[in-house]
Parts: structure tokens; C-alpha cells; sequence
């Protein structure tokens, strides 16, 4: 039974750290929950390339989606599933935000004597794309501290890939 979750850097703790911290004895237990650990992304991939979720599903209708990876989900390699969950719409057209950190890094943006490095980092790519971002394009990020950063630095609301796909359903 897989373990599925929308959080990048709570589900990948499970493939990447929760059997270093088991005693010997959990271990087995620890390495199939790990192997059955996904993303939500990840999970609709998978459903996307067995057919159970096709393309005529979604609108037709020509969408630009600017998207930021989580920190943990670009380090585990994970983003792409995200890239191309985002891109299964037709004319729904993907461009990757080249940034690395957004900043907030958990709470660590929210903590007072943190605020203005998590703002610093967050300005150095992040937040001038999304404010150069076409007005009608849609802001998607995999992590929750993520669009917070978004929303507070650069006042637009960010969505989950999740959403995104759920609003291009044809029939909702």
C-alpha cells in the first residue's frame, strides 16, 4: 500500500531518513515503507502513464504555469514528476523557475532574527520572476513554506500542482 503525501520534504523524510533512524529490527519495515513512500505528483504520474487519468479529462484551453520546486524535492531529483504532471493538460505549457531556495526553509522565514536573509534569498530569483510573470499565468510550488514565501513576498497566491490539475478538469 503506497504512502501518499502533498508535503515534498515530510514523504521523502520517509524514503530518506526514516530507515537510518529505525532500530535493526524495524529495518525490513522501514525500506518497504520507503519504497512505497510517493509524492502526490509522483502518484498521479503513474496513474497519468497506466491511462487511468487522460488528457481529454482536462480543458483544452492554453495556460503558462510557472513552477518552483521544493528544496528537498529538487534534491531528491523528484521535481520533474511535478513538471510533468503540470504539462499533461493540453496547451498547458510549464516554465521552471531557475531559483534555489525560496527562503523559508520550514519556519525558518517566519523566525524574527531570520526574516530578512529568508526575504534576501527568496529576492534573488524567486520573487522577481513571479512579479515579472504575466498576469494570467499560474504560480504552482510543490511546498507549503514555499507559496507562504510567495504570497508574503511577492503578494501572489502560488498553487499546488494538485490544484492546478484539479481547475483544469474539463467536467468538475
Amino acid at each position: 500500500t503506497p504512502l501518499i503525501g502533498i508535503e515534498p520534504s515530510a514523504i521523502l523524510t520517509f524514503r530518506d531518513e526514516y530507515p537510518d533512524l529505525v532500530d535493526d529490527d524495524q529495518l525490513e519495515d522501514a525500506r518497504r515503507l520507503a519504497a512505497n513512500s510517493l509524492l502526490i505528483d509522483e502518484f498521479l504520474l503513474r496513474e497519468i502513464r497506466s491511462h487511468r487519468i487522460r488528457r481529454e479529462q482536462f480543458t483544452k484551453e492554453r495556460r503558462v504555469i510557472k513552477f518552483h520546486g521544493h528544496c528537498q524535492q529538487k534534491a531528491a531529483k523528484a521535481a520533474t514528476c511535478s513538471e510533468e504532471i503540470l504539462s499533461f493538460p493540453l496547451n498547458y505549457q510549464v516554465e521552471v523557475i531557475p531559483s534555489g531556495c525560496c527562503g523559508m526553509a520550514g519556519s525558518f522565514g517566519y523566525e524574527k532574527e531570520h526574516y530578512d536573509l529568508s526575504m534576501k534569498i527568496a529576492d534573488l530569483v524567486l520573487l522577481p520572476e513571479i512579479k515579472q510573470a504575466p498576469k494570467d499565468a499560474i504560480i504552482a510550488s510543490t511546498g507549503t513554506s514555499c507559496r507562504h514565501q510567495i504570497l508574503d513576498g511577492a503578494g501572489q497566491r502560488a498553487f499546488h500542482p494538485v490544484e492546478v490539475l484539479y481547475q483544469a478538469l474539463a467536467t468538475r
